[in-house]
């Protein structure tokens, strides 16, 4: 299945609320894994490390 949106960070924490008003969903916190990539359960959207992107504590 193809995700919803995709969205690049440049940190391996995010947070999705489904982009708020009435069509959101509750604020989680996820970590990007290994692959650099986590889709969100609610909506799917999926989040992805921006290339080049120096996350705090891995420099």
């Amino acid at each position: 299945m193809e995700p919803a949106e995709t969205i690049e960070v440049e940190d391996t924490r995010v947070s999705c609320d489904g982009g708020g008003g009435a069509l959101g969903h509750p604020t989680i916190y996820m970590n990007l894994g290994d692959g650099g990539m986590v889709d969100c359960p609610y909506c799917g959207r999926r989040f992805v490390l921006k290339e080049g992107a120096a996350p705090a504590g891995h420099h």
